[in-house]
């Protein structure tokens, strides 16, 4: 059985939890590594069984607390090569730090074999992550700037997946933020819409996929309920029910004990 546990969800920070056969890893520590093994300990994980770390970028609220907690409990972190070459000059690893970088066959480990994808992202080499855990598969794609085909092939088929629903369009619009930061936002290096989000969900349905999990929702563009019901019109619209073909969920800002099995 398998198990995926949101930790952090957001641009305060993201880290996630998968697990198979009672060990684990994390995609991305992007808050203070006290903060990160708090929400372990809140979630009854052992910090032992974790495996490895695997970081999508090196922007702070995905790496933030990489060096310490890697470094504390000794466990290897995994990047592309753009990524890793980008945390050190961050300062967010060092020469203590256990450090590899993600082949293109990807990395196995234990029941896990983690592949990873390109995104589209205004960092080093920013990517995507998926998981195939013997005859279950999951994938995580955050900060994606457009749905590329890379990104699209990664997600086809598998059972789980965290995608990406940043920011509501209008709210973005109206917002305060400043136009150039509203313009980043929206370019094919910025972040995923509500909208396109919720257009591809009933794609992946009828590729086999069961459980979507909406994570790294703006704080000051978003809110839960409007990503959720932009997600759940889409779906239902298409003929798909809820609880039946799929279940959705919004990965919390900090963890609230939730957890997905599959």
């Amino acid at each position: 059985m398998a198990k995926l546990v949101p930790l952090f969800s957001g641009s305060q920070g993201n880290s996630y939890y998968i697990a198979s056969g009672g060990k684990g890893i994390l995609i991305d520590v992007g808050r203070s590594a006290k903060q990160i093994t708090t929400a372990l300990n809140d979630n009854n994980i052992d910090i032992s069984t974790v495996q490895a770390i695997f970081i999508t970028h090196e922007h702070t609220d995905h790496a933030k607390g990489v060096r310490v907690f890697a470094n504390k409990y000794s466990i290897p972190v995994f990047s592309t090569l753009g990524t890793q070459q980008a945390m050190r000059s961050l300062n967010l690893v060092d020469e203590k730090t256990d450090c590899h970088i993600i082949s293109n066959s990807g990395v196995d480990l234990d029941t896990m074999h983690i592949d990873s994808f390109p995104i589209s992202h205004d960092c080093a080499e920013g990517c995507g992550y998926k998981v195939t855990m013997s005859d279950v598969k999951f994938a995580l794609a955050t900060d994606l700037g457009y749905l590329s085909e890379e990104v699209e092939n990664a997600l086809m088929g598998c059972d789980t997946v965290v995608i990406e629903s940043n920011h509501d369009v209008r709210m973005l619009q109206m917002g305060s933020y400043p136009y150039h930061l509203k313009r980043r936002i929206m370019s094919d290096i910025g972040h995923l819409s509500n909208a396109v989000c919720a257009e591809f969900l009933p794609k992946l349905v009828k590729s086999g996929t069961k459980r979507f999990v909406l994570a790294h929702l703006s704080r000051e563009n978003n809110m839960p309920e409007i990503a959720y019901q932009e997600a759940l019109n889409e779906l239902t619209a298409k003929g798909m029910e809820l609880n039946s073909d799929f279940t959705l969920t919004v990965a919390p800002v900090v963890t609230d004990g939730r957890s997905v099995v599959f």
